[in-house]
């Protein structure tokens, strides 16, 4: 299946999605759509997901969207409240409820999980982001090659080919339910 935004900003979407909320997506409903004349391939799309556990989430991918920077943002809502965060203020992790006032919550201040703290680079005040998320991921990458090499337990976390292999089974069932006029698909497990 060939895609364009579906394949470029998507496959980030349902990424973050699983990774932060640690279910899978399991079957998919999409509305893709070509808005630039002349293009052959989706410059925009709505996603309606299922989770494990009933959980539900809507993706909405836009190439078009005049005025817009990347405004990559997550809302995850739960039965305690809501998390956010956007990738233009990447510092921020937002939690709301209804029992109390919202709170920011910032990286290195207080009440950061210690398990986080090798994930950060530089001292609170600092702006830290988008490159060093890259560099998270190939230390991760280099702790768990020396680790092998070591014959060593390793905590790192990265994506690997399982995650490459549900993306695009994730592309493909979003291109085909689109074709099919939005109907509900359901991915393979991987």
């Amino acid at each position: 299946m060939i895609a364009a935004c579906v394949g470029d900003i998507g496959t980030h979407a349902e990424h973050l999605i699983e990774f932060t909320t640690g279910l899978k997506i399991q079957a998919v409903c999409a509305d893709l759509a070509t808005f630039v004349e002349g293009r052959v391939l989706d410059d925009d799309a709505t996603i309606l997901l299922r989770l494990a556990d009933g959980a539900k989430g809507v993706i909405e991918l836009s190439e078009v969207a005049c005025g817009e920077e990347n405004r990559f943002s997550l809302r995850i809502y739960g039965a305690l409240g809501c998390l956010e965060w956007n990738q233009q203020t990447p510092e921020d992790l937002i939690f709301r409820s209804n029992d109390g006032a919202m709170k920011i919550y910032r990286r290195n201040w207080a009440e950061m999980d210690d398990s986080l703290k090798r994930f950060v680079r530089l001292p609170a005040g600092h702006p830290e982001g988008f490159l060093e998320a890259f560099a998270n991921l190939y230390s991760e990458f280099a702790d768990a090659v020396d680790a092998r090499r070591e014959n060593r337990d390793s905590i790192s976390d990265f994506p690997g080919v399982e995650d490459g292999v549900r993306e695009v089974n994730f592309i493909e069932k979003v291109v085909l339910s689109s074709q099919a006029d939005s109907a509900w698909l359901t991915l393979e497990e991987i």
